[in-house]
């Protein structure tokens, strides 16, 4: 994923027209027309673009559509992608896995009658609805991507209709939940001469969903030897109401968390457990769905739910006992503890700071190989030796991509250091102390009282199923494993009091380092808003943890269905909570 900052193109002659994102910067033709790029995103960046939003996601310009386009915010196992770039190497596409409004935006003058052209797609999990507002905190659902131009003097977030031109492209109700890639058209030659305003909008309250667009471009109407396209200098939207956030009051940001919880359960969209915290006094502990639905056992706050990536902050938390007790180094090589690695290379380059942080490039384990090894992949040797012969997918350091398999070495790394096994590492360092007594990672062939089946979709709006053919042997390092609400709420506690690590520790962990990432850490907002945890999901499995240190909330979600089920409820109540 990278930034745009524009592109060489023509679609006739041999000539090519210079194209930079300058103020009052000038595209036309000499003689014959000629269509305008505007914009291909083959610079592999979006910087000449204003970006606008709030709530989740984010716009990026991407290259493979089976990748998340931000794999520290988006969880690479909810079931859809979108199709690889339409035109050439790239095109910019928005993310947006709970709610959330996304806006993109240039300024332009058309000198010249013309004819818009681009590029549209999207896939998504919920069906479209289409509201007038492009508020994503609302109750009613909201998802919607649409493409507008506007008055330059409009609000941002506006769909009156005064203040929209022509809407180039929108969803309905109704529309499938995925399209491929889509010529569409609009004439725009009633404003000409007119400063206006291109928007590219995404806005989701109900599931995941990620939109794109491609080869925007301008062809001239008629034979105007003289029409040109002027890329204004950005001037700064006017208020954007619907953008900014609706804060309640504690008791009723609670009320309306569980009223939504209720409502998503009633869709069948959520089962599982939720628990809102501050300064230690529990404000909502709620449970909705089934744990098992043959046998008909309701979930309780008591109910443990497979947490998915959760547990890569138990293992950040073991891996910085361990440094504060001097028998690691954020900067050791792991060869300096694995002698044995099969790979020298990422034994002598890779560093406990480059697995903690995700920079390390060691690559995934989930794929066809771990699809035909899932049940003899019982401990972390087992990885190490399907998996360690593979060598660095880049330099160790120089970027940011999302690595289980440098988790599960960082389990290596911990029994190797502490003669034991992970589990047993964890459960007398973390879970006891903090007092978390239904945690664990117990294979999936024991019988563990309270846990809650998993259940999942082949697709969206299909029926639910058992996840019991996709669970590995047992949770690892890098995620799998069970927990409850209230045994996360205490490891939360456990944390923000010291018992668990330093204050100055905790501090270095849940700072940025990388794409919004700490030691195993992912960190959100700032000032009173910051937060810090994790979320884990899976096909059947949901969860996330936020703590808020300055304003002392605790808010956790745990489901045993597909995300975004619990994500999407702790994302809710976080864009609604007080901010002091």
């Amino acid at each position: 994923m990278r930034g745009v900052r524009g592109r060489r193109s023509a679609v006739a002659a041999a000539a090519l027209v210079a194209f930079v994102a300058l103020s009052l910067l000038l595209i036309g033709c000499e003689a014959q027309p000629r269509t305008i790029v505007m914009d291909d995103f083959e610079a592999s960046g979006i910087s000449a673009w204003q970006a606008v939003g709030s709530g989740a996601g984010g716009w990026f310009v991407y290259a493979d559509g089976h990748k998340p386009p931000d794999p520290a915010h988006s969880d690479p196992n909810v079931p859809f992608d979108v199709p690889d770039p339409p035109q050439g190497r790239f095109a910019a596409v928005t993310d947006s896995n709970g709610p959330g409004t996304r806006i993109l935006y240039r300024d332009l003058r058309l000198d010249g009658r013309f004819t818009l052209r681009l590029t549209v797609f999207y896939a998504g999990t919920a069906p479209f609805s289409s509201p007038a507002t492009l508020a994503h905190d609302i109750p009613q659902a909201n998802q919607q991507f649409r493409i507008d131009l506007v008055a330059r003097s409009a609000p941002i977030d506006s769909v009156a209709k005064g203040d929209v031109l022509a809407n180039v492209f929108g969803t309905s109700p109704g529309d499938p939940v995925r399209r491929q890639p889509t010529e569409v058209r609009v004439d725009v030659s009633a404003w000409a001469g007119q400063p206006v305003r291109l928007r590219l909008a995404g806005i989701n309250n109900r599931g995941p969903l990620r939109v794109g667009v491609d080869n925007i471009r301008f062809q001239p109407v008629g034979r105007d030897p003289g029409g040109r396209v002027a890329l204004l200098s950005p001037h700064t939207p006017s208020r954007a109401p619907d953008l900014a956030l609706h804060r309640m009051t504690q008791a009723d940001a609670v009320k309306a968390l569980a009223d939504h919880a209720q409502e998503r359960a009633r869709a069948d969209e959520f089962a599982g457990a939720v628990l809102v915290a501050r300064d230690g006094k529990v404000l909502l502990q709620g449970a909705w769905g089934r744990a098992d639905r043959t046998a008909g056992t309701a979930n309780t706050p008591a109910t443990r739910f497979r947490i998915g990536s959760m547990n890569k902050m138990f293992t950040a938390v073991a891996t910085l006992q361990l440094v504060e007790a001097h028998k690691l180094a954020l900067d050791d090589p792991i060869g300096k503890h694995l002698p044995g690695y099969p790979n020298k290379q990422v034994a002598a380059k890779v560093t406990v700071r480059h697995l903690l942080t995700h920079t390390g490039g060691t690559g995934d384990i989930f794929g066809p190989e771990f699809d035909q090894h899932r049940l003899q992949l019982r401990e972390h040797r087992d990885y190490l030796k399907l998996y360690g012969s593979r060598g660095l997918s880049f330099e160790p350091g120089s970027r940011f991509e999302y690595s289980n398999y440098g988790f599960v070495l960082l389990g290596a790394l911990i029994e190797h250091v502490t003669g034991g096994s992970y589990d047993d590492y964890v459960r007398d360092h973390i879970f006891h102390p903090a007092g978390m007594r239904s945690t664990g990672a117990l294979p999936e062939s024991v019988v563990v009282s309270d846990r809650a089946v998993g259940y999942m979709r082949a697709s969206p709006g299909s029926e639910w199923v058992p996840n019991t053919d996709t669970l590995p042997w047992r949770g690892t390092s890098a995620g799998g494993g069970y927990s409850t609400v209230g045994d996360l709420l205490r490891f939360a506690q456990a944390l923000e009091s010291g018992t668990l690590l330093s204050e100055a520790t905790l501090a270095e962990a849940t700072r940025p380092h990388q794409q919004q990432y700490g030691y195993g850490f992912d960190v959100q907002g700032q000032g009173s808003l910051g937060s810090y945890g994790h979320g884990g999901g899976a096909p059947g499995m949901n969860g996330d943890l936020r703590i808020f240190p300055q304003l002392g909330y605790v808010v956790v979600s745990l489901s045993n269905l597909d995300p975004p089920a619990a994500s999407e409820l702790v994302e809710f109540f976080t864009l609604r909570m007080p901010d002091q």
